[in-house]
């Protein structure tokens, strides 16, 4: 039989999973345009600017997918969690309207400018417009994180006849968990970004293209992923020893943990069994979880049993907490491998192209497994401890929401679909035309 709650939860993350993949794109990718625009006024070399063109193309698209899809998860509050904001709009509501306030307001208006402004206003006005967009970015990650975070740590409101009010704002901002989340995302993105610009980069090279700016770009690019993802896996673990202080269930279904223990080991695998409530084929390092979390090779881990109806789904956090570890490691490896080849060589054999190829969107995989590890790890809370799913769910049929599910579906795959063949074919029309552009200074001829 159709469950109108399951349907409305598996509906609500279709639609946050295809929109967190723009922004965790255009987050970082508007810093890159940044040091384009600046390296360009410093050198006057045209190379960065040919980089600017390019990528700033691909920022537009990104921005606008990640607008539209933002939009449309929203109203999602009206139609299948109503709940949520007859209790907790007090709160999301201010956090959400300064959002649009400080920073939608801020990108909307100098987007214009960055592109399409270019011959239009003087290089200072054009270049503040690129970094006032890539500011306003960051405001939008600060202010949904904060209202994510406190979702997760709530601080600083009161509850009257099951009514969330606000009595502190600085403690519902600067909640428990925040710094931990949005310094986790934002590194997320940066690294998502890098993997980008390195993957298309690495394309056109594979596609002869023997000018300058690729061979640039991708220098960038994987600098910039050998320095935060090493710093990502530092800050994952400060955020993760955060988690085990406020949300220690999440933290057992994460480490598939069943009994209280101490001294309980990390398993690199396991199949966890909820009908036994057991792990079936771990392979374990003994003691190895408690010393992480606790930094005590005896440390006291509580178990899901400690829990009862008030912990998560235990197979897709454990899982996807592997995903998003596992290619966290592949990222440093192959980020250090490829970056030392290219300091060595000046450039990379083709098979660590390909592997950069294959790894574009790595970071989207990997943030998709965090976000999941998240999200279904509150569960089955909406503010943890405090406020259930269930309570706050539509009370429209199942079929009505299975029929919006299934559009949802379709137009994303389409959509993501046509993203992804766009990047390659900007990428390949560079190839053919760039070198061919008009309005670039003759003494940069060198560097093309």
């Amino acid at each position: 039989m159709l469950d109108t709650l399951l349907l409305s939860r598996i509906q609500f993350a279709t639609n946050i999973s295809f929109h967190i993949l723009f922004p965790t794109i255009s987050i970082a990718l508007a810093w890159f345009l940044v040091f384009f625009k600046v390296r360009y006024i410093q050198t006057n070399q045209p190379v960065w600017l040919r980089a600017y063109r390019f990528w700033v193309k691909i920022f537009a698209l990104t921005f606008a997918l990640g607008v539209v899809s933002g939009i449309t998860m929203s109203f999602q509050f009206g139609t299948n969690w109503p709940g949520f904001m007859e209790r907790v709009g007090n709160i999301a509501g201010p956090l959400l309207g300064y959002e649009v306030l400080t920073a939608f307001f801020m990108e909307a208006t100098f987007l214009g400018i960055m592109l399409f402004g270019m011959k239009r206003v003087s290089p200072r006005v054009h270049t503040l417009s690129t970094v006032i967009v890539a500011i306003g970015t960051t405001i939008s990650a600060f202010w949904i994180l904060s209202l994510n975070s406190w979702m997760h740590t709530p601080t600083g409101h009161e509850i009257i006849d099951g009514v969330f009010y606000p009595k502190d704002w600085f403690e519902i901002i600067f909640n428990p968990s925040f710094g931990y989340r949005l310094s986790h995302m934002l590194l997320a993105s940066g690294i998502t970004a890098s993997f980008l610009v390195a993957g298309i980069s690495a394309y056109r090279l594979l596609k002869d293209d023997h000018k300058h700016a690729p061979k640039l770009t991708l220098k960038v690019a994987l600098t910039v992923a050998v320095v935060l993802t090493p710093l990502q896996a530092f800050v994952g673990d400060l955020h993760g020893l955060n988690t085990f202080e406020h949300q220690p269930q999440k933290v057992a279904a994460m480490e598939g943990v069943w009994e209280t223990e101490k001294g309980a080991p990390l398993l690199l695998f396991a199949v966890p069994n909820e009908q036994t409530r057991s792990n079936e084929f771990e392979v374990a390092i003994p003691n190895l979880a408690s010393l992480i979390l606790t930094h005590e090779m005896e440390g006291e881990i509580k178990g899901l049993n400690e829990f009862t109806d008030a912990h998560p789904p235990v197979k897709p956090v454990f899982f996807g907490f592997r995903i998003m570890v596992g290619l966290g490691l592949l990222m440093i490896l192959v980020a250090f491998s490829t970056r030392i080849v290219l300091y060595r060589n000046d450039e990379l054999p083709k098979w660590q192209l390909r592997l950069l190829v294959a790894m574009t969107f790595s970071g989207w995989i990997a943030t998709l497994a965090g976000w999941y590890v998240t999200e279904i790890g509150r569960q089955p809370f909406m503010v943890q401890g405090l406020l259930r799913i269930d309570e706050v769910v539509t009370q429209v049929p199942a079929e009505h929401v299975l029929y919006t599910l299934i559009g949802y579906l379709c137009v994303y795959a389409l959509l993501l679909a046509a993203y992804i063949k766009t990047l390659f074919y900007t990428a390949d029309k560079a190839v053919e035309v760039e070198e061919y552009e008009v309005n670039m200074p003759v003494s940069g001829d060198q560097y093309a």
